[in-house]
């Protein structure tokens, strides 16, 4: 589904990244770990169109899509959520998922302006899917809600319904469970669950390692820009150079 080739980034004289690849199979459940700076959110920012690596390539599905910006990906099929939450806290919980969903909608600007008849029905049908993947999520009640009042779990749920509302083929999920309380944790926990038994491949940055192991099918882990290691759950674990990572050489 992905793969990630030799990427390499470059911040002034700071290398941020360097030489890092790995590959994603399609269905999985892939975890990207590390300490704090190790170069996560970075590779998700390569990977998802909001940087341009300084060399190296990406590649969705056989094609190279290195450069690309996140308004022609999501058309692709990759969407993704952030670390901070990022929501338009004017609309509601609802008109947050309809603004996901305008990859997938025909009528232009006059038409909805005039009302025609076709841009109507397409109205109607985007609002009852938008209602589907709210409910997907379990937030349907807070349809109405603004969103700048929703509780910061809430907040987290209501950014993954607007992504799945574009009907990705691959999400990509900064720490995802930041913020959250133990329930919390384990209703995301089911969600990412289900997610993937819909045919959408997860990839996801997380430090929660509890929930890392608990789910993911593979995990690769980064520290100071680079891969240290790559396998899963049982692997990762027994690697002393992880744990060395995390812990230091004494330990």
């Amino acid at each position: 589904m992905l793969e990630v080739s030799a990427i390499t980034q470059i911040f002034g004289g700071v290398t941020a990244l360097d030489d890092v690849s790995f590959a994603i199979a399609k269905g999985d459940i892939t975890g990207v770990i590390g300490p704090n700076g190790a170069g996560k959110t970075t590779l998700f920012n390569i990977i998802s169109g909001i940087y341009s690596q300084t060399s190296g390539r990406v590649m969705l599905e056989g094609q190279n899509v290195s450069g690309l910006p996140p308004e022609r990906l999501a058309p692709r099929g990759m969407v993704r959520t952030f670390q901070n939450i990022e929501l338009f806290g004017g609309m509601t919980v609802l008109e947050n998922v309809l603004v996901g969903m305008h990859t997938r909608c025909s009528s232009g600007f006059l038409a909805c302006a005039l009302k025609m008849p076709w841009s109507v029905r397409e109205e109607a049908r985007i609002r009852r899917e938008a209602l589907r993947w709210l409910e997907f999520t379990g937030i349907s009640e807070l349809s109405d809600v603004t969103s700048a009042n929703l509780s910061f779990g809430k907040g987290r749920l209501l950014e993954i319904a607007r992504a799945l509302a574009m009907e990705p083929k691959i999400i990509l999920m900064d720490e995802p469970a930041a913020g959250l309380n133990s329930q919390e944790t384990i209703r995301l926990t089911r969600l990412i669950q289900s997610i993937r038994e819909m045919g959408i491949t997860v990839v996801l940055v997380e430090h929660d390692m509890e929930l890392v192991m608990d789910i993911c099918d593979r995990i690769v882990v980064l520290n100071l820009g680079r891969k240290l290691a790559e396998g899963t759950p049982r692997e990762i674990q027994d690697k002393k150079e992880v744990i060395a990572a995390y812990l230091g050489e004494d330990s």
